[in-house]
Formats: structure tokens, sequence, C-alpha cells
């Protein structure tokens, strides 16, 4: 009878130990994962206006973001973008964009030059596309084609850029080379980048000077 009640005691402290264990590396390990999350977004963040260069360090990331992106929200709606500066002047507005395209849910991010017109740089950095067809989206050969477009026309219509399927016939200012067997996921691209500029529509009229008004 001693062994046994011996035995049980054993066994619910081993229990209770394994689950503070486990408690601890859990929530230990979420905050790992918080902290690698936020460093990625930082990372896309200054990637997609050029201020991200390779092998930069954690520290590295953190200080290049803390001194030349800030964190803004359009106070009619309350949607979240980015400002960039470098040397204290106005060099672009980061917008979050996101949408479904043929297997999953697609985040990255739209610079704008000042102009809020011009297109500065595009990044796709969290998909589940197909690599070699979809997932190509967040290749460089890519997304540079998106550099000097612009989302509005001769008439200030809010246009966004187009994927084509394949080549683009002509070199104008809204459309870009599709991927070759991508055609869902482009499409998904297109879609939900004019909606996302939609949303943003207001904002961006308001601050075509250059000059945020939020």
């Amino acid at each position: 009878m001693h062994s046994n009640v011996y035995t049980y005691k054993f066994i619910i402290i081993l229990t209770g130990l394994a689950a503070l264990l486990l408690s601890f590396a859990s929530t230990s390990l979420k905050s790992r994962q918080d902290f690698n999350r936020e460093l990625d977004t930082k990372k896309n963040i200054l990637k997609v206006v050029n201020l991200y260069k390779d092998k930069m360090t954690q520290s590295e990331i953190v200080n290049t973001y803390k001194k030349n992106i800030s964190s803004k929200v359009v106070k009619s709606n309350s949607l979240d973008y980015f400002e960039c500066k470098t040397n204290n002047k106005l060099d672009g507005y980061i917008l979050p964009i996101s949408g479904k395209g043929l297997w999953s849910t697609i985040n990255g991010f739209l610079a704008l030059n000042p102009d809020m017109i011009t297109i500065k740089g595009i990044t796709f950095y969290e998909h589940g596309e197909t690599p070699g067809l979809g997932g190509e989206i967040e290749k460089d050969w890519f997304t540079s084609q998106f550099i000097g477009k612009k989302i509005f026309n001769s008439n200030n219509q809010l246009v966004s850029v187009e994927i084509n399927k394949g080549k683009t016939p002509e070199v104008n200012d809204h459309e870009v080379d599709g991927i070759s067997g991508a055609t869902l996921t482009t499409k998904g691209v297109s879609d939900f980048l004019l909606r996302n500029l939609k949303d943003y529509e207001i904002f961006l009229v308001q601050n075509m000077d250059g000059i945020s008004n939020e």
C-alpha cells in the first residue's frame, strides 16, 4: 500500500513538472515566433522601399526601420499605412495588401512615391502558392516590373496595375507581364490589388501632393 501511494505521488509530481515545462516552452516559443514574425514584417517593409540590404542583422533591420519608417492610420476608415522618410524627407507611402490567390491568402506591401501615383515597389512575403508557378510572385523578376507603373490614369481615375496572362503586347503604365502557368494566382493578385487600393482611394487622392493630411 505504501509503495502504491509513493508511486501515485511520484506520477502526480512528474506530470505537474512536465506540464510546467511544456507551458514554459510554449510561452517562450510563442514570444520568439512573435518576434520573428514582427522582424519579417519590418524586413519586407524595408525591402519594398529599397532600404533592406542582403545579410542585414536583426539589430540593423530594427534600427533601420526605426529610423526611416513610421506607422500611421487613415483616420476616415482606420486603415493602416506607413510613411518612409530618408534624411528626414518624405520618400514614400507603404500600404499593406492582401487577398486570395489560387491556394492561399497572399500578403504583401505596396510602396508609392510621394506623388501617390507611381509605384516605388511591391513585395509578397507570405503565401502558399505553388513553387515555380504562382510562387513566382515573390521573385524579383516579377515584382520589379511594377516599379514605375502608375495606379491612376491620365484622367486621375484609380485603375491599379493589371497582370496580363502572358507578355504585355505593348509597354504601358498600367500592365505587367504575367507568369506562365499561374493565371489564377495572378488574376487573384490583380483583383485584390485594385480592391485594396479602392479602400485607400480617398486618402490617395487627398495626398497626391505628397503631404499627408492624416
